[in-house]
């Protein structure tokens, strides 16, 4: 086979590895050429390597180090003369006494400031750096300064920014938005994560630099600062926003402000997220064009507004969640009356009455993607479901299903379920322990492989920091096993509760 045309296959291969990033790793082991092609793909995104400061026993802690040394590697010799003079060394200065493989910053396209904070304050605090002078805070200062430098200098064209200031409040204000070479890096940013606290010059620079934004996601701190609403305002094609309010106590004085700022985007706005405890909702009735609605919301009195969004006709809308609290299941289900015809996704997240899901099979017929709690004597609901929804491939179990006879509802689930359906993700939590969630799951396939055409399954089990189900440590994974080797599960994954997108790119 021609060197070029492996080198296409294996890069249309590797691209679906992306979010894989251990098995991405190990292909950099084959031979030179898979560690060409995936290196690209492992370092788009560096800053999404499953690791934890917090969680050291689960996680892989010395990914921090790995990742700070190679970018030490790759600083210009003028950074790394002014780290030596200012006293910090690399514990094994072989690291750098040969240029690096490749110019591995060049390959991100994804830079997150707060991950870069993060990783360093860990590095020196841990003593993986040699110091013998100055503060920590200053070092830190001077070591994040001279990587951002470098990326600002080897990046082309940055597809993504995220610039949190974290719970920590010591995201150090860094001014690499100040270079000359910040123009042509950010030129073309697509998408911009940020706290409204982060200092006000960067939000006026930026916003002269990047005015094609289509996705903003704002994190809502003690304060706005000024430059913000700017920004904002100067986009010209924005597409999708997030706003988060984390704390109850958030002031909403400044949200009219900021209302009458997006109005410039009525039209054009096709996605909308707000995470808050708190948020009126009356104002998305002004953005008619939406496509994705979700709302995470922790105050049932933020769904008063549904008394007005009840009567709005949201015709390009195909994809509404719920991933708190809800509230008024009555307005929402006139919400679905008018609405739900058009919805492909829907998902509600936590408890409601029987009345809601007999709403789903009546006004939602062309769901692909369902989302909700079953609860008891629900049995026949979930038939009318699946017959009424003849699209339906993805079915995400919540809790709730201990209400429900899980032998029932695996044969129900088997039995009725349409024709497209091939994807199943349940949290185990529900069934009390993992090995009677698997003996359940053993008798769901033994009557998934008596359909007839088989559709091969797609399993994701939901699960906590308490247990690991990892399918060579856990023995009462042997089932999954069995059914992976017998080519009736097609796909297998495992996600934490709190990787809310895990599932999408599976």
């Amino acid at each position: 086979m021609p060197r070029q045309l492996l080198s296409d296959c294996l890069n249309e291969i590797f691209e679906h590895l992306e979010d894989d990033k251990i098995t991405l790793h190990s292909c950099l082991l084959v031979n030179r050429l898979f560690c060409e092609i995936a290196i690209k793909i492992l370092w788009r995104n560096i800053w999404n390597f499953k690791y934890s400061i917090i969680y050291k026993p689960y996680y892989r802690t010395h990914v921090p180090s790995a990742i700070i040394n190679t970018l030490i590697a790759c600083l210009p010799n003028e950074s790394k003369n002014l780290l030596n003079d200012n006293g910090i060394f690399l514990i094994n200065p072989s690291i750098i006494q040969k240029p690096p493989l490749f110019n591995y910053p060049s390959f991100c396209k994804v830079l997150s400031i707060h991950g870069i904070d993060q990783m360093i304050h860990y590095i020196l605090e841990n003593n993986h750096l040699l110091i013998t002078t100055k503060s920590l805070k200053f070092n830190k200062y001077l070591l994040s300064q001279e990587i951002l430098k470098m990326f600002m200098n080897q990046i082309s064209s940055l597809k993504s920014l995220n610039y949190y200031s974290g719970y920590s409040k010591k995201v150090q204000n860094i001014m690499f938005i100040h270079l000359p070479e910040s123009k042509f890096c950010l030129s073309n940013l697509f998408e911009l994560n940020c706290s409204s606290d982060i200092y006000s010059e960067f939000f006026y620079q930026i916003s002269q630099i990047c005015q094609n934004i289509k996705s903003l996601n704002i994190k809502f701190e003690n304060f706005i600062s000024d430059g913000l609403i700017d920004l904002i305002s100067l986009q010209n094609n924005l597409k999708s926003l997030t706003l988060r309010y984390y704390d109850n106590k958030n002031d909403l004085s400044n949200n009219n402000v900021i209302y009458s700022t997006l109005s410039k985007f009525l039209i054009i706005l096709t996605k909308l997220r707000i995470e808050a405890y708190y948020l009126p909702l009356s104002f998305i009735s002004n953005f008619l064009n939406l496509q994705e609605i979700i709302l995470s919301l922790e105050s049932e009195d933020s769904f008063d507004d549904f008394n007005h969004l009840q009567f709005i006709n949201f015709k390009n809308l195909k994809i509404l969640k719920f991933l708190f609290k809800i509230s008024r299941i009555n307005l929402l289900i006139k919400f679905l009356e008018i609405n739900g015809k058009n919805l492909l996704e829907f998902c509600i997240d936590y408890d409601h009455d029987y009345s809601l899901n007999l709403a789903i099979a009546k006004f939602c017929p062309n769901l692909k993607i369902l989302s909700t709690i079953f609860m008891n004597n629900e049995l026949e609901t979930l038939k009318l479901i699946l017959n009424n929804c003849k699209y339906l491939e993805n079915i995400k179990v919540q809790n709730g299903i201990e209400d429900l006879d899980n032998k029932e509802f695996f044969e129900t689930l088997a039995i009725y379920s349409p024709k497209n359906f091939f994807k199943l993700e349940i949290d185990y939590c529900s069934f009390g322990s993992l090995k009677l969630l698997c003996e359940k799951l053993d008798e769901f396939f033994i009557n998934w492989k008596n359909r007839n055409p088989l559709k091969l399954i797609s399993l994701i089990i939901v699960t906590d920091y308490r247990e690991n189900i990892d399918l060579e440590v856990n023995e009462n994974m042997d089932i999954i096993k069995k059914y992976m080797n017998l080519g009736i599960i097609k796909k297998f994954r495992t996600r934490k509760y709190d990787d809310e997108e895990c599932w999408n790119s599976f």
